[in-house]
Protein backbone atom coordinates (compact mmCIF):
# COMPACT_ATOMS: atom_id res chain seq x y z
CA UNK A 1 0.00 0.00 0.00
CA UNK A 2 1.26 3.68 -0.48
CA UNK A 3 2.42 5.70 2.30
CA UNK A 4 2.00 8.77 1.67
CA UNK A 5 -1.71 10.46 -0.05
CA UNK A 6 0.15 11.51 -2.72
CA UNK A 7 1.27 8.10 -3.87
CA UNK A 8 -2.16 7.32 -4.62
CA UNK A 9 -2.00 10.09 -7.29
CA UNK A 10 -2.45 9.43 -10.90
CA UNK A 11 0.65 10.77 -13.03
CA UNK A 12 -0.13 14.26 -14.27
CA UNK A 13 0.78 13.95 -17.96
CA UNK A 14 -1.92 10.91 -17.97
CA UNK A 15 -4.30 13.25 -16.07
CA UNK A 16 -3.49 16.52 -18.59
CA UNK A 17 -4.06 13.66 -21.82
CA UNK A 18 -7.26 12.71 -20.43
CA UNK A 19 -8.88 16.55 -19.44
CA UNK A 20 -7.50 18.17 -23.07
CA UNK A 21 -9.33 15.08 -25.02
CA UNK A 22 -12.55 15.28 -22.83
CA UNK A 23 -12.45 19.56 -23.33
CA UNK A 24 -12.95 21.50 -26.62
CA UNK A 25 -10.41 22.92 -28.43
CA UNK A 26 -9.55 26.22 -26.90
CA UNK A 27 -10.93 25.50 -23.43
CA UNK A 28 -8.43 25.74 -20.65
CA UNK A 29 -7.82 24.34 -16.84
CA UNK A 30 -6.45 25.45 -13.79
CA UNK A 31 -4.12 24.01 -12.06
CA UNK A 32 -5.95 23.59 -9.17
CA UNK A 33 -8.71 21.98 -11.29
CA UNK A 34 -6.19 19.81 -12.46
CA UNK A 35 -5.17 18.63 -9.51
CA UNK A 36 -8.71 18.25 -7.93
CA UNK A 37 -10.01 16.31 -11.27
CA UNK A 38 -6.37 13.45 -10.38
CA UNK A 39 -7.32 13.26 -6.94
CA UNK A 40 -11.22 12.39 -7.89
CA UNK A 41 -9.85 9.88 -10.50
CA UNK A 42 -7.72 8.47 -7.80
CA UNK A 43 -10.46 8.34 -5.23
CA UNK A 44 -12.43 6.68 -7.89
CA UNK A 45 -10.15 4.26 -8.73
CA UNK A 46 -9.96 3.30 -5.05
CA UNK A 47 -12.98 2.78 -4.57
CA UNK A 48 -14.02 1.15 -8.26
CA UNK A 49 -11.11 -1.51 -6.88
CA UNK A 50 -11.98 -2.14 -2.92
CA UNK A 51 -16.00 -2.93 -4.79
CA UNK A 52 -14.21 -5.12 -7.22
CA UNK A 53 -12.35 -6.67 -4.27
CA UNK A 54 -15.28 -7.41 -2.45
CA UNK A 55 -16.45 -9.66 -5.07
CA UNK A 56 -12.91 -11.33 -6.17
CA UNK A 57 -13.42 -12.26 -1.77
CA UNK A 58 -17.00 -13.74 -2.18
CA UNK A 59 -15.63 -15.50 -5.26
CA UNK A 60 -13.15 -16.78 -2.77
CA UNK A 61 -10.07 -15.29 -5.22
CA UNK A 62 -7.46 -13.36 -4.54
CA UNK A 63 -7.28 -12.04 -8.26
CA UNK A 64 -9.51 -9.40 -9.19
CA UNK A 65 -10.65 -10.02 -13.06
CA UNK A 66 -13.10 -8.21 -15.55
CA UNK A 67 -16.45 -9.68 -13.96
CA UNK A 68 -15.45 -8.08 -10.73
CA UNK A 69 -14.85 -4.78 -11.85
CA UNK A 70 -18.09 -4.76 -14.25
CA UNK A 71 -19.85 -6.13 -11.01
CA UNK A 72 -18.53 -3.09 -8.94
CA UNK A 73 -19.34 -0.53 -11.35
CA UNK A 74 -23.27 -1.99 -11.17
CA UNK A 75 -23.02 -1.55 -7.57
CA UNK A 76 -21.52 1.81 -8.00
CA UNK A 77 -24.42 2.47 -9.83
CA UNK A 78 -22.68 3.51 -12.90
CA UNK A 79 -24.50 1.64 -15.65
CA UNK A 80 -23.52 3.59 -18.00
CA UNK A 81 -20.30 2.40 -17.86
CA UNK A 82 -20.95 -1.12 -18.38
CA UNK A 83 -21.66 -1.37 -21.96
CA UNK A 84 -18.55 0.34 -23.28
CA UNK A 85 -16.20 -1.11 -20.87
CA UNK A 86 -17.07 -4.50 -22.00
CA UNK A 87 -16.51 -2.92 -25.46
CA UNK A 88 -13.36 -1.87 -24.51
CA UNK A 89 -12.51 -5.75 -22.93
CA UNK A 90 -13.87 -7.44 -25.81
CA UNK A 91 -11.53 -4.83 -28.44
CA UNK A 92 -8.51 -5.78 -25.78
CA UNK A 93 -9.44 -9.39 -25.87
CA UNK A 94 -9.55 -9.28 -29.53
CA UNK A 95 -5.86 -7.17 -29.69
CA UNK A 96 -4.19 -9.66 -27.18
CA UNK A 97 -5.70 -12.74 -29.09
CA UNK A 98 -3.87 -11.44 -32.56
CA UNK A 99 -0.84 -10.71 -30.93
CA UNK A 100 -0.55 -13.81 -29.43
CA UNK A 101 -1.40 -15.79 -33.16
CA UNK A 102 0.76 -13.33 -34.76
CA UNK A 103 3.92 -14.23 -32.05
CA UNK A 104 2.94 -18.09 -32.59
CA UNK A 105 3.37 -17.42 -36.83
CA UNK A 106 6.80 -16.09 -36.36
CA UNK A 107 7.91 -18.69 -33.64
CA UNK A 108 6.74 -21.01 -36.60
CA UNK A 109 8.34 -19.19 -39.36
CA UNK A 110 11.60 -19.09 -37.11
CA UNK A 111 11.18 -22.93 -36.69
CA UNK A 112 10.86 -23.60 -40.67
CA UNK A 113 13.38 -21.02 -41.69
CA UNK A 114 16.00 -23.04 -38.76
CA UNK A 115 14.58 -26.36 -40.11
CA UNK A 116 15.63 -25.38 -43.79
CA UNK A 117 18.71 -24.04 -42.89
CA UNK A 118 19.53 -26.97 -41.29
CA UNK A 119 18.55 -29.06 -44.15
CA UNK A 120 21.01 -26.90 -46.84
CA UNK A 121 23.81 -27.14 -44.19
CA UNK A 122 23.30 -30.99 -44.25
CA UNK A 123 22.50 -30.97 -48.20
CA UNK A 124 25.89 -29.23 -48.51
CA UNK A 125 27.52 -31.55 -45.81
CA UNK A 126 26.35 -34.71 -48.44
CA UNK A 127 27.60 -32.02 -51.23
CA UNK A 128 31.07 -31.34 -50.03
CA UNK A 129 31.46 -35.37 -49.36
CA UNK A 130 30.43 -36.42 -52.69
CA UNK A 131 33.01 -33.87 -53.76
CA UNK A 132 36.03 -35.47 -52.25
CA UNK A 133 34.84 -39.13 -52.32
CA UNK A 134 34.97 -38.57 -56.38
CA UNK A 135 37.74 -36.50 -56.24
CA UNK A 136 39.41 -39.02 -54.05
CA UNK A 137 38.40 -41.91 -56.92
CA UNK A 138 39.96 -39.72 -59.69
CA UNK A 139 42.77 -39.38 -58.08
CA UNK A 140 43.15 -43.14 -57.48
CA UNK A 141 42.57 -43.88 -60.92
CA UNK A 142 45.04 -41.22 -62.10
CA UNK A 143 47.54 -43.59 -59.84
CA UNK A 144 46.50 -46.74 -61.13
CA UNK A 145 47.07 -45.33 -64.67
CA UNK A 146 50.67 -44.26 -63.86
Amino acid sequence: MAERPEDLNLPNAVITRIIKEALPDGVNISKEARSAISRAASVFVLYATSCANNFAMKGKRKTLNASDVLSAMEEMEFQRFITPLKEALEAYRREQKGKKEASEQKKKDKDKKTDSEEQDRSRDEDNDEDEERIEEEQNEEDEVDN
